[in-house]
Order: structure tokens, then C-alpha cells, then sequence
């Protein structure tokens, strides 16, 4: 943390180093090598930061520019970096090993001193319990300190007269500088005291401790560890002691590090502690020192995106411009009380022009409030189809002009949200959803998994028991248990209605792999491996439930039969459908590797669904993992009553398109090129009163697309993207237009149709790392750029791609990359960076006082040449340690002549100019207050001499 530009730096284990100022105001960078960070130390308020990393370098980070450039690197080849220390205004950077050594490195050039500390003389902690003070002008130990435990850290009292050491049995031991046989004062921080004078129970290490003091009460000890070794299973804790208080903070995370924030930059003056950062596995803590009861500051980074992994994420862009207040309205009622009332501490830099490139948490939703908490494992069915999570969400999809939500989670549900302003009280309404299982062989004599048939009344009780083929009973159960009783939701999103697959005799329903819902048509539709389902959530019935090979009808192009009724067991555990598992046919007439076909894409849209149709109709498109588009006829109602009274019809129109490869995305464009957005209803308050509702149902037109009032001279554009190619479909000819065959040798992860400078192109993202994007409705390629390699799931299940040229998706389970691939915003990106560092003036140093000046004591500046410089200490081994420039390019070249050592070394001649001349002042007052002291003394004697003597005997 640097104190006077108040920017604080993480290191993580891929060495990455996240760069924090004021909220908005951020920067990540990464090093070439990717070995862990173990320390930071800045040049305080010097712009730049030194990183010391796992792989024995040493770098140098220049901060004066919007994107931080490494100037110098310094590699060891003999010894392992373990600690460094870089005192307050100081060019010298004391670099310990593993070996036991100190060397000391210059921070403007980045070269080793020839002033080596060895190891047998330290001022530093050994972790066999000795530390020593070692003199740097005289190069020798004044004092060594020996302990019976190890050490795990040491800090200063600000006046240089105590240091403080935790040890590995759970003590600290205080001592004075100049009484090396024993500690002035032995603590026990969470050691239970025992009767006779014994010494307390051993507890564990104590792994950092900091000593801070303050003028106006008694110094803060704040230590990490040293709880008593039976609180087993309790939470890791920071242990904060003040005066005769001692308050224990628990966290929710392991404790990586921490560090106390003070009012001052300089190790010898009063500290004045105000707060401290705590570094978690998984968080970033404040903890304000100045309030009762130690709160925590509520923390403005998006560090973490959710407190468990992240597993599904969508990107909407231009959104409804009332929809973030109305989320933020809600979501800020969710906020945890008791939260410090002071401002965020880290409050350094500037904001860029807009900062748009920041992420800001809007509201949460848990998604396990409507189910019934397992009170036994053993109630829950053993499958490996849940890990650990049973509610984790793994498909979104979300209406933002309407507001309606819609999840499906891994235990194979589906949960439909509506949006309101007003805290209800509702029951739980469920559908349940059976399948059959049947049967089905391949032409070549493969099996294929069990398909669904059509469901009956949705509200009706799942039976018991239910016959099969094999004279046998079916027993149905499910994972997680629908709340019974009446439920309290608060405002924001509300559950509408709960979808579950049942489970058949202990073997799981195959997971689902699209969903989509429609707020203009009150319909929500899945599919997994098996088959489709839609549901009407406003009249809570099932309206599809269907196979995928019923899908078909008589129009399957594999001709798959139903074989004779012989019952055969589904596999138990999860049988996953990962793009890396499932082998691709490069043909879409063969399905020799390929023995599931399951629905990967559903949109609904008002499109032309059949070649003889004179105008558009609401339509479902299905489109399956062996390349196929189906096309599903939609009858719906009038609004109003009618629309909660009348059935909605479903059925299937006949059309089949082909592509190579599984189905990823479908959109339609107008003759103009426009894209035709889905019909959706406008937002409304739900829970409104019975007046309100009525004026509301009058008033309020249908909502259709654009498209709706077309003729048929007026044609429409399918656009469909698999993992091999894409086509435009001209409508209602069903003629292609145009097709792109988008790779060859790998396939897409993820295509999105998207609006990029006022028009509209396909974006795609290859398993082999690359972006494409192309033209629509001509499907001429744009770009083609090598990104990112698919290394691991985690990458290829949260890619996505929006509008304005951006995309992204989760590096690690609760970290977000955000990219661009838009010129336009490449272009502004410097301004709508933030800038970390600013021109501040650097705090005053403490006033030493006048007989400290006059008798010499305090601490004195031993940053000097004479001390650490070649003409002192000569030159260090090259064998030691190998210099490399930075990779900063023109800018680092710019940085190094002009820039943050430019600076530096004006600004360290500066300090010694000023140093010189308050160093010759003193001299000068010495030798005025030695001169006043001699002629006091003379004058005495003489009165002396003469006291006893009159006037007239002189």
C-alpha cells in the first residue's frame, strides 16, 4: 500500500498483479512468466512498484502511465528470493534469501551492491528464534537476540528502542534493543493461562504480526493465527489488540496477508492506525480501527463476483434505460448493515473520462430459498450429476424489457422470475415433468438414450409407482424438494413457478441444455438430450412434451425406429454434453459417432414458418446438436382474459433446415438488414390493484415484432450458426443465400448475432483461440484474430459475446475478463482508463525535536553512496544476479530517461541537497550552541573567582 498515494497492489499466484485506487479507478497487469507474486513493496509515492516473484526475479513497474510497463528486471541465479524491504525514501532494497544473505539492490539502476549482509549477521528473524541487530556503517551484529521458538515475523516500535517477534507456538515476545538475555514482555494472545506460574497452552504460530503506535493511547498489536489448537473448525481469524481489549475478527476465507493503513509514511514517527486490509483466499477486507467494534468498510471492487463459483454468466447491452435503476432500487435494500460509515480508504488516482469499463454489483439472487434444505445426506439420491452445489445455475435467460428471468439449474429444474417493486407472500406453484423410458436403436444397431412422451395435467401428483416393459415397479423421486409452505419474497425477483424432471428409479433426468423464455407469448421452453418441453407459465401448463425424434415425425432424416419393448437401464451419474467430449461428424448425414441429439438452441420469434405462408406467426426454431432446425407453430390466444381462459396451441410446421455441426445460435434480420427483436411484453407491476390492472389491460396493444405487419413482398432473414458454418435463409423461400464454412479444423464455442457501428455481424469464438466476426446478412469475414487458447471448461461454458464490440467471460470461478474487439473502442480505451498515480506532495517528515538534534539521537539517513556504493563496497558477482531491460517499449524508454527513475534520482539528489544543508544547519547551530555553552561556563568560573571580592579590589 502506498500511504500518500493511497493505491494498494495485490500479487496473486499466477502473477498477475491487480492495482487498486479509487472505485473505478483499476488496473491488471501480468508478468511474462506467470510465477507467483510473494511481495510488493512501493516506491512510496514515486509511482513506480517493485515485484518480487517465485522465480528468484525482480522487476520494476513504472505507474506513471495508464498501462504499467516493466523498466527493469533482475534476476538471481544462485539464491532464492524470501523477503524484501524498501525503507521510506530510500534507493536501496534490502533483498533477503533463502540462504540467509541480504543484498541490497539500487532501485534507480537495478543493479546489485557489492554491500552483502551474511548470513551469520542479521538484522532479521531467523525461523530458528534469532534475530540480530546488525550496525551498517560498522558492518558488524551490536546485539544478538535468541528465542526457544520459531519466527515467523518481526516489526519496530516506531522509536527504534523495541521490536516485536510472533512465534510458532502461538507467543509474542517484546524486546527492548538493548537487553538481548531475555524478552522485556511475553504474550499469549489466545493461550489459556494456567494456575502455578506454568506458562500457558501452546497455540498455533502466529504468523504475522504489525506494532503500531499512537499518540494520544496505547499502540495497536494486530496478528494473523495463534488460536488455541482445540478450536477446531473454527473460521481463520485476525486478532486485534489494543490497550487491555483483544478482539478476535473472523473471516470467511483463509488469511493470505494483511496490513495496516496509517495516517503517516514514516517508520519513526507515531503510526496513527486507521485501518487494515486483510488479503483473503477469495476476498478483500477493510476493517475500520477507528470505530467500535472494528466494522468492516463495504468493499466498492468487484474482486470477486459471487461468494461461491461462478458457473453460467450473460452480457445485455444496451438495456432499457429505467431497468438499473430499478435493479439498483432493489438490490440496494439487500445490503448487509453494520458496515463502517466511513469512506473507502483507497482513494488514490484519477477517474478517466467514463467508466464504463467498471462492474458494479446491481442486486443478488439465490436461487435455493425455494427449495427444501437436506436435513440428512442420505435423503439425497447418489448421483454424480450434482457436485457439490445442487442449485448451481447453469443456463440464463432473460427478458430485460419485461423483466421476466428464467434459470435452469444442474438438479434439472427450471425457475421462472417476474420482477416486482412489492414484498408478496405466494405458495410455490410446481410442474413436474415424467419421462418414460423407452428403447430406441440407430440404424447401425447403437442404442440411443430413453425419449420423452407427451405429458398429461401438470398440476396432477406424480404417482408412486408406474408399470414398465419388464413387469418391473418405476419409482420417482426428486433431488431437491419444492418449499410446501407459503413463501416471503422480498421485493425484486419473485418466483413464478418451478419446473422439475423427475428421477426414475434412482437414475437422474439428463441435464438441460437450452432454454428460452417469452414474456409477449407467456412461454418458457427446454431441452436436453432426450427431448423438448414448453410450459405456459401464465396458465401453469405443460404445452410440449415431446422426443426428439417425435420432433421429426415422419421426416427424420436418420430413420430411427423404435425397437422391440425391451427394457434396458439408463446409465447412472452424470452424462455430461461438453464440447470436448462429443466427437464431431463432419458430415451431417452420418451419426456413426454421434448417438445423442440433443435440442442446443430455441428462439422464439414472428417469422414465416412455412414456404407457402403469406404473412408471419409466432413460431418456436429448434435447432439440435446433429445440425438440424426445426420449426414449431405457436397459436396463441387474444390478450386480456382470453389469454389466461383459452389454451395455446402448439404444433409442428414440417420445416427442416440442415447445417454441419450442433446448432449454436438463430437470428432474424428484415430486408433492410435491421435485426427483428423478439415480440416482448413492456414492463408492468404485477401486484398492482384490481383498477390499475383493468386500465392497464385496456390501454395496452399487443405486443408483436415489427415484423407482424409485414407482407409477403416483404421478406425476412434467418441467420443460423453451428460449430462448422453459417447460413442466411431467405424467407419464406427457404432458399440459402449466403454460407460460411467458419472453420474446418476445429468448431465455434460460441456465435452471438450482435450490433457493432450501427450494424449487424456474427461474432464467433473457436476452441482454437480464435475471434471472427462477419457481415450480415453477406457473411463476409471481418476479422480473424488469435485471442485466447482454450485451456480449460470454464472458458468455453462462459464465452459470450454483445452488442458494442464487447465480450467475455470467467477466467477463474468468480473473476470476469471483459475484452473488446470493436476499433472504436480500442481507440478511446486510454481515455476511458483511469490514472493511478498523481502528482501528490509528499507529507512532511516528523520534527526530530532540538536535543535530540543536539545530543545526535534518533535515527539517521543511511541512504548514501559511502555505505552501499561501488566506490564503498565494490561490485557485486555477475554470476549472482543478470540485469534485463523492460519490456516497456517507447514508453519504458521514456519512463527510464525522463520518467520514474528520471524522476527518482532528481527528486533522491534533491533529498540529499536538502539533507546537506540541514546537515550543515546543524552543524552550524552545534557549533553555535557549543560556543554559547563555553563562554556560559567561562562566565561562571569567572564569577567564581571574583564573587567574594569588592569592586574596589580589582
Amino acid at each position: 500500500f502506498d500511504p500518500v498515494q493511497k493505491i494498494l497492489a495485490i500479487g496473486t499466484q499466477t502473477g498477475a498483479l491487480r492495482l487498486f485506487g479509487r472505485p473505478g479507478v483499476e488496473c491488471y497487469c501480468q508478468h511474462d512468466s506467470g510465477a507467483a507474486v510473494i511481495q510488493l513493496q512501493f516506491l512510496i509515492n514515486e509511482g513506480a512498484l517493485v515485484s518480487a516473484l517465485a522465480d528468484d526475479t525482480l522487476h520494476l513497474w513504472n505507474l506513471r502511465q495508464k498501462r504499467p510497463a516493466i523498466l527493469h528486471s533482475l534476476k538471481f541465479n544462485r539464491e532464492r528470493i524470501t523477503f524484501c524491504h524498501l525503507p521510506f525514501q530510500s534507493k536501496w532494497l534490502y533483498v533477503g534469501t533463502e540462504r540467509g544473505n541480504i543484498h541490497i539492490v539500487n532501485v534507480e539502476s537495478f543493479t546489485l551492491s557489492g554491500y552483502v549482509i551474511m548470513w551469520n549477521k542479521l538484522l532479521i528473524g531467523f525461523e530458528s528464534g534469532t534475530v540480530v541487530l546488525w550496525d551498517l556503517k560498522s558492518k558488524k551484529a551490536d546485539y544478538r537476540y535468541t528465542h526457544d521458538e520459531a519466527i515467523h515475523s518481526v516489526a519496530w516500535h516506531h522509536e527504534g528502542k523495541q521490536f516485536i517477534c510472533s512465534h510458532s507456538d502461538g507467543t509474542l515476545t517484546i524486546w527492548n534493543v538493548k537487553s538481548p538475555t531475555k524478552p522485556f514482555q511475553t504474550i499469549t494472545p489466545h493461550g489459556k493461562q494456567l494456575k502455578d506460574g506454568k506458562k500457558p497452552e501452546p497455540c498455533k504460530p502466529i504468523l504475522k504480526v504489525e506494532y503500531k503506535t499512537t499518540r494520544a493511547g496505547e499502540p495497536f498489536i494486530i496478528l494473523s493465527g495463534g488460536l488455541s489448537y482445540d478450536t477446531v473448525g473454527r473460521r481463520p481469524c485476525l486478532t486485534v489488540m489494543h490497550g487491555k481489549s483483544t478482539a478476535v475478527l473472523e473471516m470467511d476465507y483463509s488469511i493470505v496477508d494483511f496490513l495496516t493503513l496509517c495516517e503517516t509514511p514514516y517508520p519513526n514517527d507515531f503510526q496513527e492506525p486507521y485501518a487494515v486490509v486483510v488479503l483473503l483466499e477469495k476476498d478483500l477486507v477493510l476493517i475500520d480501527l477507528a470505530q467500535n467494534g472494528y466494522p468492516i468498510f463495504e468493499n466498492p471492487y468487484p474482486l470477486t463476483i459471487h461468494e461461491s463459483p461462478v458457473t453460467c454468466c450473460e452480457y445485455f447491452a444496451d438495456c432499457p434505460v429505467d431497468l438499473i435503476p430499478a435493479l439498483y432500487s432493489v438490490g440496494a435494500r439487500q445490503k448487509r448493515q453494520g458496515y463502517s460509515k466511513k469512506e473507502w480508504p483507497i482513494s488514490g488516482g484519477n477517474w478517466g473520462v467514463i467508466t464504463q469499463i467498471t462492474l458494479q454489483v446491481l442486486y443478488k439472487l439465490k436461487t435455493a430459498k425455494v427449495f427444501e434444505k437436506s436435513r440428512n445426506k442420505d435423503d439425497r439420491p447418489n448421483t454424480d450429476i450434482v457436485d457439490e452445489d445442487p442449485y448451481a445455475i447453469q443456463i440464463i435467460s432473460w427478458c430485460p424489457e419485461s423483466r421476466m428471468l428464467c434459470i435452469a439449474g444442474v438438479s434439472a429444474h427450471v425457475i421462472i422470475y417476474r420482477f416486482s417493486k412489492q414484498e408478496v407472500t405466494t405458495e410455490m406453484l410446481e410442474v413436474r415433468l415424467l419421462y418414460e423410458i423407452n428403447d430406441v436403436e440407430t440404424p447401425d444397431g447403437e442404442q440411443v438414450p430413453p425419449v420423452p412422451t407427451p405429458g398429461s395435467n401438470p398440476q396432477s401428483i406424480v404417482p408412486q409407482s408406474h408399470p414398465s416393459t419388464n413387469n418391473g415397479d418405476i419409482m420417482f423421486c426428486l433431488l431437491c424438494r419444492v418449499k410446501n409452505s407459503p413463501l416471503k419474497q422480498s421485493p425484486g425477483y419473485q418466483i413464478e413457478l418451478v419446473i422439475q424432471l423427475v428421477w426414475v428409479s434412482g437414475e437422474p433426468p439428463q441435464q438441460i441444455t437450452s432454454l428460452a423464455i417469452n414474456s409477449a407469448y407467456g412461454l418458457v421452453v427446454f431441452g436436453n438430450c432426450n427431448g423438448i418441453a414448453m410450459v405456459d407459465y401464465l396458465q401453469k401448463t405443460v404445452l410440449l412434451n415431446l422426443g426428439t425424434i417425435e420432433l421429426y415425425g415422419s421426416n427424420d432424416p436418420y430413420r430411427r425406429e423404435p425397437r422391440s419393448p425391451r427394457k434396458t437401464r439408463q446409465p447412472s451419474g452424470d452424462v455430461k454434453d461438453n464440447s470436448f467430449s462429443r466427437s464431431r461428424s463432419s458430415s451431417v448425414t452420418s451419426i456413426d459417432k454421434e448417438s445423442r441429439e440433443a435440442i442446443s438452441a430455441l428462439h422464439f420469434c414472428e417469422t414465416f414458418t412455412r414456404k407457402a405462408d403469406t404473412s408471419p406467426s409466432p413460431c418456436l426454431w429448434v435447432g439440435t446438436t446433429l445440425g438440424t432446425v426445426l420449426v414449431i407453430v405457436l397459436n396463441l390466444p387474444p390478450g386480456g382474459e382470453q389469454r389466461l381462459l383459452q389454451p395455446v396451441i402448439v404444433s409442428p410446421s414440417g420445416t427442416i433446415l440442415r447445417l454441419k455441426g450442433a446448432i449454436l445460435r438463430m437470428a432474424f434480420l428484415d430486408t433492410t438488414g435491421s435485426l427483428v427483436p423478439p415480440a416482448h411484453e413492456p414492463w408492468r407491476e404485477h401486484y398492482e390493484d384490481k383498477d390499475e390492472k383493468e386500465k392497464a389491460k385496456k390501454r395496452r396493444p399487443v405486443s408483436v415484432s415489427p415484423s407482424s405487419s409485414q407482407e409477403i413482398s416483404e421478406n425476412q432473414y434467418a441467420v443460423i450458426c453451428s460449430e462448422k458454418q453459417a447460413k442466411v435463409i431467405s424467407l419464406p423461400s427457404q432458399n440459402c443465400i449466403y454460407k460460411q464454412n467458419i472453420t474446418e479444423t476445429s468448431f465455434v464455442l460460441r456465435g452471438d448475432i450482435v450490433s457493432l457501428n450501427n450494424s449487424i455481424c456474427l461474432a464467433c469464438f473457436c476452441a482454437n483461440g480464435h475471434i471472427m466476426t462477419f457481415s450480415l446478412p453477406s457473411l463476409r469475414p471481418l476479422l480473424d484474430v488469435y485471442y485466447l487458447p482454450l485451456t480449460n471448461m470454464r472458458i468455453a461454458r462462459t464465452f459470450c459475446f454483445t452488442n458494442n464490440g464487447q465480450a467475455l467471460y470467467l477466467v477463474s470461478p468468480t473473476e470476469i475478463q471483459r475484452l473488446t474487439y470493436s476499433q472504436e473502442t480500442c481507440e478511446n480505451l486510454q481515455e476511458m482508463l483511469g490514472e493511478l498515480f498523481t502528482l501528490v506532495e509528499t507529507p512532511e517528515a516528523p520534527n526530530r525535536g532540538f536535543f535530540k538534534g543536539l545530543f545526535g539521537g534518533g535515527a539517521q539517513s543511511l541512504d548514501r553512496e559511502e555505505l552501499f556504493g561501488e566506490s564503498a563496497s565494490g561490485k557485486a558477482s555477475r554470476s549472482l544476479a543478470q540485469h534485463i531491460p523492460g519490456p516497456g517499449g517507447i514508453e519504458g524508454v521514456k519512463g527510464a530517461a525522463s520518467g520514474v527513475v528520471g524522476e527518482l534520482a532528481r527528486a533522491r539528489l534533491a533529498l540529499d541537497e536538502r539533507g546537506q544543508k540541514l546537515g550543515e544547519l546543524e552543524e552550524k547551530t552545534a557549533a553555535m550552541l557549543y560556543s554559547a555553552d563555553s563562554f556560559s561556563k567561562h562566565a561562571h568560573e569567572m564569577m567564581l573567582k571574583y564573587k567574594d571580592k569588592k569592586w574596589y579590589q580589582f
